[in-house]
């Protein structure tokens, strides 16, 4: 098949619908659907003016009822509720932090999981006080992966990655009494503190917020970031493709999906078994093609160049092609829906975690102990189910681009080194990146970041603000669905500096990168603080100065809103396209999006447009702001 230079979104709401045709002849239900049947929500839960968190109501607050049962008022409600779903993203993203430090405390020389950037282990092993000099690597990597594990239940003490922030940016957090403790005790505290009964005062609750978050992103997602390059290898430029186009009519298509690499890995390791490829070679098929969705896919892909099938709001139609034999899950973002659905078709839906059980689904437990045993027996399943495909009901849309992925912060200074031509050492330095941004080459950057939201016409918000900002000389870094986005779009081919401004262009050519990129997942937006943290630290400014927002134009997910609140509390203004369920309290919003509160607490806010084009020429202000009180 060959490959589109771009593609629109108009483009792939053509495919889709095709796709919800094929659907449509064996009855098959479809996201969109139901998000008209469930048309129009509620308003209270949309404004957080409702409370539901002991039983003596639920209460919703209305002028007539201005308190709920207990005497709390509107304020309390909403902020008590943004702590509760930020408590819920803090404890997801962490707990795959924790998943990933007990794969490298199982990993041995030979085993299922061996260490395979053994430097990076040293690296943090010496940032953490851990001695080195002599030492077998997996004994080494054992006391890694332990000392890691007691970040989410010490006693004492702040998380051990909150050294890496500038000492301006601590200084911060500890003033405002947001450092973050143990990871446990954050997730653990925000329930207490929503409980009927306790903290009602909307100050408290955001600064709870701010902290939870911080657990989250400068402690579970960065161990589980970090601890993953140990383990899987830390990312470098990979060409790949992405887009429906992806899947193969001839071969047997694996769908990974999902945001635990642990499983994804070993699943495309014995997809390349040969062993495995001639059996399905004899079952008729001409090989084995893996494929990704969601954050799983943006693990695989910036590893091993594996293609993108598509992001969140993508994940019914990889079935909807009829040419799926599998797609196997692990954690967060998976649709219940996917279980009928794939009874409709010949499709496997393969659960392998515990924490992610669903319906019509076939269970594979999945565990560093079994992972090769089990990885071999979900793809020989999928190639055995080949042979049930109804060839009449393939239907493979053929959308594909080029993308290069991978650019972890070791890969971007790499190639800012390969620009300087000086001696780099693995700490390296953003030092020339400093430079264009100093001298006008380049504005600044945008990191976006987020899911799909059917509030937001899909993907549309990505592409058309990434669009804008490169065209106004802005990078983009970016991770999730909304690097999906980018490069279902064509926006991650090196070729798509011909949309941007001179001066982007320059550097796109200068560097050899695309003018988006990608940082891998959801977890690895702790990629971008540490990179913000080095560009601060090389400039001489605070994180709050250089002309950098962060923006999730259609974010859903309560792990969006602790990384929200994380990325704000490390000194990133940030922007929404989505109403994080809080504008029913004027302080609450007051305390998140005005020019006091957290503003005046960690020097950054959020700012939420949910008209995408002013949302644009939002961040663009804000970064001309900040080079304008920087003086360039």
């Amino acid at each position: 098949m060959s490959q589109e230079r771009y593609i629109t979104v108009e483009q792939m709401e053509e495919a889709t619908a095709s796709l919800l045709e094929n659907g449509k002849k064996v009855g098959a239900d479809s996201w969109q659907q139901r998000v008209k049947n469930q048309t129009p929500h509620c308003g209270f839960g949309e404004a957080g003016t409702c409370c539901r968190i002991c039983s003596m109501g639920p209460c919703r607050i209305t002028p007539k009822a201005p308190r709920g049962i207990c005497g709390c008022d509107v304020h309390g409600i909403v902020a008590r509720n943004y702590l509760r779903f930020t408590a819920g993203g803090a404890a997801t993203h962490s707990d795959h932090g924790r998943e990933i430090c007990h794969t490298l405390y199982q990993t041995r020389e030979g085993g299922n999981y061996t260490v395979k950037d053994p430097e990076k282990l040293k690296r943090i092993a010496t940032e953490w006080g851990i001695e080195t000099e002599g030492r077998d690597i997996y004994d080494l990597a054992h006391e890694v992966a332990e000392t890691g594990l007691m970040e989410y239940g010490k006693p004492f003490g702040t998380q051990r990655f909150l050294k890496r922030a500038p000492e301006h940016t601590q200084e911060l957090w500890e003033k405002a009494e947001i450092a973050p403790r143990a990871i446990d005790r954050e997730v653990s505290q925000s329930l207490h503190m929503t409980h009927m009964g306790c903290s009602s005062l909307p100050e408290a609750l955001i600064r709870q917020s701010l902290r939870a978050g911080l657990s989250d992103g400068w402690g579970g997602s960065m161990m589980g970031t970090e601890f993953s390059d140990v383990l899987f290898g830390t990312p470098k430029p990979v060409d790949t493709s992405a887009n429906i186009g992806v899947m193969e009519k001839d071969m047997v298509n694996i769908i990974v999906h999902g945001h635990d690499p642990s499983l994804s890995e070993m699943i495309v390791f014995y997809a390349n078994d040969p062993e495995m490829i001639a059996y399905a070679k004899s079952m008729g098929a001409k090989g084995i093609n893996i494929a990704g969705v969601c954050c799983t896919s943006n693990e695989v892909a910036m590893r091993h160049g594996i293609p993108m099938a598509g992001n969140f709001l993508s994940q019914e139609n990889v079935v909807l092609t009829g040419a799926c034999e599998a797609i196997v899950v692990d954690v967060q973002c998976i649709f219940p829906a996917l279980g009928p659905l794939s009874k409709c078709f010949h499709t496997k839906f393969i659960t392998t975690s515990p924490i992610a059980r669903m319906p019509d689904s076939e269970f594979i437990r999945f565990s560093s102990e079994n992972a090769g045993e089990n990885a071999k027996a979900i793809v020989k399943m999928a190639i055995e189910n080949f042979k049930n495909r109804d060839q009449s009901m393939v239907n493979i849309p053929q959308l594909k681009t080029k993308a290069t992925v991978g650019y972890s912060v070791e890969a971007i200074k790499g190639c800012l080194d390969g620009v300087t031509n000086s001696h780099v050492d693995v700490t390296g330095t953003t030092k020339p990146l400093v430079d264009v941004v100093k001298s006008g080459v380049l504005r600044g950057a945008v990191a976006m970041v987020g899911c799909n939201n059917p509030k937001v016409r899909p993907d549309t918000a990505h592409i058309e603000l990434m669009k804008k900002l490169i065209k106004n000389d802005i990078i983009l870094i970016v991770s999730g669905c909304s690097a999906q986005a980018a490069a279902k779009a064509g926006l991650m081919d090196k070729e798509a500096k011909e949309l941007c401004g001179e001066g982007l262009k320059r550097v796109c050519e200068l560097v050899d990168i695309p003018p988006v990129l990608h940082m891998g997942s959801c977890v690895d937006i702790s990629r971008m603080m540490i990179l913000a943290s080095d560009i601060a630290k090389d400039w001489g400014v605070n994180i709050s100065q250089v002309p950098v927002v962060g923006c999730a134009p259609e974010w859903m997910s309560e792990k969006a809103v602790s990384i929200g609140n994380y990325v704000v509390a490390t000194g990133i203004d940030t922007f929404l396209g989505v109403d994080p369920y809080t504008k029913g309290s004027e302080e609450v919003t007051a305390l998140l999006q005005g020019e006091h509160g957290v503003k005046d607490w960690v020097e950054a806010n959020y700012t939420v447009e949910l008209d995408i084009d002013k949302l644009g020429d939002l961040m663009i202000e804000r970064i001309e702001q900040k080079r304008a009180a920087l003086g360039i």
